[in-house]
């Protein structure tokens, strides 16, 4: 499918935005399942300022969607309408050292890279990024964690675009987070943040890093197409344990599959579709609830449009999702 063209309808001022503009754009090309439909425009903004721009004269009833590394993502087959915006790396994936074992980092930073520059510079504190897939604008946005951290123990303020254009700074305290979310200003996007660690040894901090690679490869997923961990723990429970339990570890629907070294990720193990993924979280799901009462809740985030005829219920029998979730 494909969608109407936005661009001829918007003023002269388009001719001003200096980043790159691409109509239906695959997602599937850049989401880690490799699934989804197309964004019916596509914006890489060239800097923060042409991001800024570019908000402040987009009219205002045409939805904005923001997506980072494409980790933790589902994109339906029928794609996202309105704008959909992507930060480059090169112009929102550098790192400063500051004083007092603080960081800068821009939000198209793998968090990978960002725990390692952290233990280049002898900064203690982040390397639980080391476990966690995708980039640092997810992360601040549902407050990624593991390891008995999570981003708000160490975040200290992030700048952010308004939907009207507008360049702020936020605080922990203004992202309200909680247990793998958050609740800042609706429509902001995120472009950099301050990190807080504290004094270590390089050489000690590295070790510990390869330690965390090393036991997260041997129990996930790693080079899978997936989106990581699919459902959050529930208070007092592992989701791995409750799915193995139902009996959903190697389930499969079409060509995804719940892993059998993790049952708590989802793979695209032969060309599934986002329907196929969408419909094996939703069979796992009921399984859950059947087996022990307990109502599994989606980590990973489900956006876009269902195509015609292939719409996923909730527990497969509840209410139809629509839009973002």
């Amino acid at each position: 499918m494909s969608y109407p063209d936005l661009i001829p309808t918007f003023g002269p001022w388009i001719s001003e935005v200096r980043g790159r503009l691409i109509p239906n754009q695959l997602l599937s090309e850049i989401t880690w399942f490799r699934v989804g439909g197309p964004a019916q425009l596509f914006f890489t903004p060239a800097d923060e300022a042409d991001l800024a721009f570019f908000l402040k004269h987009l009219p205002e009833d045409i939805r904005v969607t923001v997506i980072g590394l494409g980790s933790n993502l589902l994109i339906r087959d029928g794609g996202l309408d309105g704008v959909v915006i992507r930060l480059s790396g090169k112009a929102f994936g550098q790192v400063e050292i500051l004083d007092d074992h603080k960081l800068r980092v821009g939000v198209a930073l793998p968090d990978v890279k960002v725990a390692t520059a952290a233990a280049e510079a002898g900064i203690d504190g982040l390397t639980f990024y080391r476990g966690i897939p995708g980039g640092i604008g997810g992360a601040l946005y549902m407050n990624a964690g593991c390891y008995g951290t999570e981003t708000r123990d160490r975040m200290v303020e992030l700048r952010a675009v308004t939907r009207q254009g507008e360049i702020i700074t936020l605080t922990n305290a203004d992202m309200g987070y909680l247990y793998r979310k958050s609740n800042g200003p609706r429509g902001a996007v995120f472009t950099s943040a301050v990190y807080q660690g504290f004094a270590g040894d390089r050489d000690d901090i590295l070790n510990r890093m390869r330690e965390i690679t090393e036991k997260r490869e041997s129990s996930q997923p790693t080079k899978a197409k997936t989106g990581g961990s699919t459902f959050k723990n529930p208070e007092g429970h592992s989701s791995w344990k409750l799915i193995d339990a139902a009996g959903g570890r190697g389930l499969t629907v079409g060509g995804a599959q719940m892993s059998e070294l993790h049952a708590n990720f989802l793979l695209n193990i032969d060309n599934a579709s986002a329907h196929d993924i969408e419909t094996l979280g939703e069979t796992v799901r009921n399984k859950v609830r059947a087996h022990s009462g307990i109502e599994l809740k989606w980590e990973i985030r489900r956006m876009g449009h269902f195509e015609p005829g292939r719409e996923v219920r909730e527990f497969l029998d509840g209410d139809v999702f629509t839009g973002a979730v």
